[in-house]
């Protein structure tokens, strides 16, 4: 049985997608962004505090879809500035060291909105 998890963007209706999707016992988090309540863009120019942005909303996805960050098997971090590598892997360090999914971190030439630095997908194994 598959189940969609709105994230409530505006980019979701317009690009045909959802924050995430459960089938079984699999959630797949869709890629992720840091936006505040507005959807705007979370603190413009700070890798560590964007990517801290993006688990919570990440979090706030599993939780609709009955998993937890435990559950996460893999990270998929984008960033415009692999440079900022230490911050992003510190933010991701801070919230997986007891868990140690599977991560790949890759520069990318452009994310939706040049405030924007960094973009998270994950995936879940619930059980």
């Amino acid at each position: 049985m598959r189940r969609n998890i709105a994230g409530g963007t505006d980019w979701e209706p317009i690009v045909g997608y959802s924050r995430a999707v459960r089938v079984g016992n699999i959630v797949q988090v869709a890629g992720t962004t840091a936006v505040d309540a507005a959807g705007k863009p979370y603190m413009p120019g700070d890798a560590y505090a964007q990517t801290v942005r993006i688990f919570e909303i990440i979090e706030q996805a599993l939780t609709a879809a009955g998993a937890t960050m435990e559950d996460v098997v893999r990270t998929r971090i984008f960033t415009t500035d692999i440079g900022k590598w230490r911050e992003i892997g510190r933010a991701h360090g801070e919230r997986f060291a007891a868990i140690r999914p599977a991560a790949t971190m890759v520069q990318v030439s452009a994310l939706i909105d040049p405030a924007l630095m960094v973009e998270i997908e994950v995936e879940a194994i619930v059980g």
